[in-house]
Parts: C-alpha cells; sequence; structure tokens
C-alpha cells in the first residue's frame, strides 16, 4: 500500500514543487490512519480472520445421566441409575475444508480495505483540486476588482474632463460589486470543501488547509497502463470471492460424509441381597461407536447447485465491473485530453483579451476610452482566468480517477 500511496502522489503532483507534493502525501498519510471507514473495514477483516478459529472445533462432547425410577432387576442385581458420554467426529479432512473457507471470504475481505484505501486516497486528492480552484479563482477575482478599482480611477478622470459620463463609473461600480459577490460566494464553498477534507481526515472541521498556490498541467501525460485494470482490487475481489465459492463446495462434499461418534455408557447395579456370587452388584460399562449417515442428502445436492450459480453469478459480476471501470477510464481519459485542449484554448484567448486590454489603455493615452469596452474585454478576461483554472482542476481530477483505476 506504502508503494501504490508514492505513486498516485507522484503521478498527482508531477509538475508541483517538491513542498507541495510532500504535502499532500502527508495529507493522504493522516487519512489512512485516521478515516473512520477505513477502520471500520480492518476490523471486519480482523474479525473475518478471527473466526478459523471459531470453525477450528469439533462438535459438543453429549453427556447424560438418567435415574430408573422403577429399577429393572437384572441377574447381577437392580440398575440405578445411568450416566453416559457421546463425541461425534467430522469426516477426515471437514475442520481444514472450513478452516479453508472462512479464510477465503477473510481474503476477500481483505480487498474492501484496499478498495477502501484507494478511493480514500482518490478522495483527497479530489478534494484538495477543489479547494486549489475555489483558491485560485479567489485571486483571480480580487486581481479583476483590483482592476477594475484602476479603470474607475480612470473613469472619473474622464468624467471631469467631460469624456465619460457618470453611468460608466457606476457601471464599473457595480461591476465590482458582482464580483465581490462571487468572491464571497466562492469563500463559502471553501468552507464547505474544507470540511468534507477535514471529515476525509477524521479531524476537526474547523482546521485551516494551506493548499498550493499554483498548479499548470505538465506537458506530456503519464502513460496509461489499462493492463493493469484486470488486476485492480475491485475485480480482484471478485476471483477471491470465486474461490471462496469452490471451498465452499469442497467443504459441502465433506459435510456430505458420514460422521463417526464414540461414547461410553454406565450403569450402576445395586447388590442383590441375601445372595453371594461372583458378580453381584457388579456395574455394567458399554463403549459405544455409531455412525450417522446423511442417507437424505437432498440438502447436499441443492448447495452444489447454489454454489454453482453462484459461481456464476460472480463470474457475470465481474465482467460487469469490468466494463464499467474500462468505461470509466475511457471517459476519465478522454476529460483529461479535453482538459488539454481547453487549456490551450483559454491560455490563447486570455493573452488576445490582454493584448485588448493594453490598445484600450493605449487608446486612453490618446483620449478616447469607451469604458463599455473595457467592461466587455474584462468579462472576456474573468471568464478564460476561470475556465483555465477549471481546466487545470479537471486534469487533476481526472487523473486521479486513472491512477485509481491503474496504479498498483
Amino acid at each position: 500500500m506504502k508503494q501504490i500511496k508514492s505513486v498516485f502522489i507522484l503521478c498527482s503532483l508531477f509538475f508541483v514543487l517538491i513542498g507541495n507534493a510532500q504535502q499532500l502525501e502527508i495529507l493522504i498519510d493522516e487519512a489512512l490512519t485516521n478515516n473512520p471507514e477505513i477502520q471500520k473495514f480492518e476490523l471486519q477483516y480482523k474479525r473475518a480472520s478471527e473466526k478459523v478459529n471459531e470453525v477450528n472445533t469439533i462438535p459438543n462432547t453429549e453427556f447424560g445421566v438418567g435415574y430408573f425410577v422403577s429399577e429393572p432387576e437384572t441377574r447381577t442385581g437392580a440398575q440405578r441409575f445411568k450416566v453416559s458420554a457421546k463425541q461425534m467426529l467430522p469426516w477426515f479432512g471437514t475442520i481444514i475444508s472450513r478452516e479453508n473457507y472462512v479464510s477465503s471470504l477473510a481474503d476477500a475481505k481483505y480487498e474492501d480495505i484496499v478498495i477502501a484505501k484507494r478511493k480514500l486516497m482518490a478522495s483527497v486528492s479530489q478534494s484538495y483540486y477543489n479547494l486549489y480552484a475555489n483558491k485560485a479563482k479567489q485571486k483571480v477575482l480580487t486581481e479583476n476588482i483590483k482592476l477594475l478599482e484602476t479603470y474607475e480611477t480612470l473613469a472619473l478622470t474622464s468624467v471631469e474632463v467631460g469624456k465619460a459620463s457618470a453611468v460608466d463609473v457606476l457601471r464599473l461600480q457595480m461591476r465590482q460589486n458582482e464580483m465581490q459577490q462571487l468572491k464571497d460566494v466562492l469563500q463559502q464553498q471553501f468552507l464547505a470543501e474544507q470540511t468534507n477534507f477535514n471529515n476525509l481526515l477524521n479531524r476537526d472541521n474547523d482546521v485551516s488547509l494551506n493548499v498550493v498556490d499554483s498548479l499548470m498541467i505538465p506537458s506530456d501525460d503519464f502513460d496509461i497502463n489499462s493492463e493493469n485494470l484486470a488486476l485492480h482490487p475491485e475485480l480482484l475481489k471478485y476471483d477471491k470471492l470465486y474461490k471462496s465459492i469452490e471451498q465452499s463446495e469442497l467443504l459441502n462434499q465433506k459435510e456430505s460424509s458420514p460422521m463417526i461418534g464414540f461414547g461410553l455408557d454406565y450403569i450402576n447395579v445395586a447388590e442383590r441381597p441375601n445372595m453371594d456370587f461372583s458378580d453381584n452388584g457388579k456395574d455394567i460399562v458399554m463403549p459405544m461407536v455409531s455412525v450417522s449417515i446423511p442417507i437424505f442428502n437432498k440438502k447436499y445436492k441443492s448447495q452444489t447447485k447454489q454454489n454453482d450459480l453462484q459461481q456464476q453469478e460472480i463470474t457475470v459480476q465481474k465482467q460487469e465491473r469490468l466494463n464499467a471501470l474500462e468505461t470509466l477510464l475511457d471517459k476519465a481519459n478522454n476529460e483529461r485530453i479535453s482538459a488539454r485542449i481547453s487549456y490551450a484554448t483559454q491560455t490563447k484567448n486570455l493573452q488576445q483579451a490582454k493584448d485588448a486590454e493594453d490598445i484600450l489603455i493605449k487608446s486612453y493615452e490618446t483620449g478616447t476610452i469607451d469604458f463599455n469596452d473595457v467592461l466587455d474585454i474584462q468579462e472576456l478576461q474573468l471568464k478564460f482566468q476561470m475556465n483555465q483554472i477549471e481546466s487545470i482542476r479537471t486534469y487533476y481530477v481526472q487523473s486521479t480517477i486513472i491512477n485509481y483505476l491503474t496504479q498498483q
């Protein structure tokens, strides 16, 4: 699991500063240690493993005591009470088959831990990237608000010289108000996502988190080894469940075999009065051997049929899940490619928007500036910046999904 986590981190933050990658790795370590869902699956696995000791037993020894209310007379005397003991033993290899069956169930349960840890690492990383995107958008809004304040100063100066109207100033102020509103909403969303992140780490909701300041989409994507998908723990669990059914059938065959019992009866005999002979009052000791034969074995035949059907069901379920994982992997890969394309387009558009902004500033130097154009360009610039951040977030979120599906 340590190796899986290291590969996961490296692939998720391979172009981020080492310190930030280490920060996320520390956070994931904390989540793996403290997350209650992981602890739940670990306890379930321990309980399933402990069950081996439960089945490693033989049937209870039977003891019986009887008292003759009406004492039957025998040649050696009257029978007064009877004590018996009996022990049934399962057929050879039955107990080992039970242990193997329970162990196979525990092995399948272990895969739940592996799956839960993978999902938790993906959830922590995705929440981290959501927090980054939120923080980056707030930063962009702050910069744009300051830019509009600069334009407002220009507009006020233009109003004084009669080259702009008070309406232009009001429009710029209203636009600032809208941006401030967006920033305030993002701040609330940041707090909500931070609560989600802290819950994943099972710590107080109000613990503040410092996320990375900037992320860039790398020039090259890491390779996707789709062959690893066949070794995904969600699929390996079906293989282990299939093997557990094989062990269940072996156990069923053993339990359909006879059981052998050994016992001992002791009967207390009273002496016959006024008689003298060698066996007078001699107690009776009778060893016994018994065999329990399942003559009516319809139960075991039905269990064999059920096991066969269950194996077929598991095979179909595995194929169904494999198809779903392949679809998810293909979707994540395509969305990551789309994010790269979108990022490149937004970067190009943003540069052109800045060029247009420079042209407007130069126009102001000549004494002509249209503040409607200023608002239009500013709105486009903000849109491109937001889309650029969203493309980065999408790229890394989809990368975590790809890691979840293909890393070993």
